[in-house]
């Protein structure tokens, strides 16, 4: 059986250092796909963004400064409050967002306790595919 955590909220699309504008956005979690997380952006928008990278990369985030390329994420603090930056790159551009640190601790924690680290693998079936097709 399958579960979504999901968690919607509202990032910062960051344009200078004194300017962001409001992204409603939509965090998603998927047991299928234990490795990965999904943000969605502009969710209320004909044409919504998805992003999908690794689940580990915003654990670690939140914490210190990872990642490297097309995703990159660090936690900061902006007027006083805990925030987690994450600067996308893709060939259709590049953005940075910040989400608050609290919202985004929180539903990772709820992702945790559905697949903790480590037992991602045994969602998969991988072990009952590979007996499946040796048993042929």
């Amino acid at each position: 059986m399958h579960h979504v955590v999901e968690r919607e909220l509202e990032l910062k699309l960051v344009l200078s250092p004194e300017r962001r504008i409001p992204v409603p956005a939509r965090l998603g979690y998927l047991t299928g796909d234990p490795y990965a997380v999904h943000v969605t952006f502009h969710i209320t928008s004909e044409h919504p963004v998805h992003w999908t990278f690794a689940r580990d990369l915003l654990v670690e985030g939140v914490f210190r400064p990872c990642g490297q390329g097309d995703v990159r994420v660090w936690p900061t603090k902006s007027e006083g409050r805990g925030v987690v930056l994450m600067a996308l790159s893709s060939p259709d551009g590049d953005a940075l967002l910040e989400a608050p640190a609290a919202q985004v601790s929180a539903w990772l924690e709820r992702t945790l306790r559905v697949v903790p680290p480590g037992t991602e693998g045994e969602r998969l079936g991988l072990d009952d595919e590979l007996a499946e097709l040796l048993a042929q």
